[in-house]
């Protein structure tokens, strides 16, 4: 799930009427879409920093920044994913009076399936798209008991899964800060039931790493029970991070779905 993020976002970018959910870093005025981008577990919008100076201007990236990270390190964390989607579902319905789209990575890949249910259920639009990276279809959600190692053991993961420096965890001040936050998301994806109000009605499409030892490729094309549209899966060269690795070719598979329909 992470690399793991723990500097603040400059207050600078939050301009959006969800102001602590939702950080717009290029406000798009004439955006054809809004797209949402929901970080793994433990991680934060630096996950999709980038992606404002590789998206056209055509797609306005809004990145959600969950409660425990960032400049929300004095909130409580959410108890199940249930309020975790509660929560974000009603700062995003204030961004939701022109097209839109998701994309989540590893555990953002499950909170955004749900929470498109959840705002469609509350009466808005179907979004353009959704697109799930580096997760397992809900039929071969595993669950699990990462959430409930020592710190020791934690660490160990999340340096595993890449993307998180040793050394920046043998940091004590860094890990008191980090392994909080990693631990709560972890337990909420671990005691995640995987019992999905049912499918989307947009095109779904899949990305993974071709070395990613999280998901395999029939894991993934297990999403397309959940749409009631199209579905491809794309696979990158790298792991469970490699969006981290070629962000332009990522955003470039994003621009063709939502931009030309490929």
């Amino acid at each position: 799930m992470p690399p793991t993020q723990v500097q603040r976002t400059p207050s600078a970018i939050v301009t959006t009427p969800g102001a602590r959910w939702l950080r717009r870093p290029s406000p798009r005025r004439d955006a054809a879409v809004r797209l949402l981008c929901l970080p793994h577990a433990g991680g934060s919008t630096s996950l999709y920093r980038a992606w404002a100076g590789l998206l056209p201007p055509a797609i306005e990236p809004v990145l959600v920044c969950p409660p425990g990270r960032e400049d929300r390190l004095d909130e409580p964390l959410p108890q199940d994913l249930d309020e975790l989607v509660t929560g974000l579902a009603q700062a995003a319905s204030g961004l939701l009076d022109r097209p839109w789209a998701v994309f989540g990575h590893s555990m953002g890949a499950t909170v955004g399936h749900e929470l498109v249910l959840r705002l469609m259920k509350d009466g808005h639009r179907a979004p353009e798209h959704l697109f799930v990276s580096a997760r397992e279809a809900p039929q071969y959600h595993r669950g699990g008991t990462v959430h409930l190692l020592d710190e020791d053991a934690l660490s160990a993961e999340l340096v595993r899964l890449g993307g998180t420096p040793p050394e920046l965890l043998e940091i004590p001040e860094v890990r008191q800060l980090v392994l909080p936050v990693v631990r709560g998301d972890y337990r909420l994806i671990e005691t995640y039931q995987a019992e999905p109000a049912g499918p989307v009605p947009c095109p779904v499409t899949a990305f993974i790493g071709a070395e990613d030892d999280e998901v395999t490729a029939e894991e993934a094309t297990g999403w397309e029970r959940w749409t009631t549209g199209p579905f491809q899966l794309l696979t990158f060269p790298g792991g469970h991070f490699y969006l981290s690795d070629r962000p332009d070719a990522v955003v470039d598979g994003v621009r063709r779905r939502l931009l030309t329909r490929r």
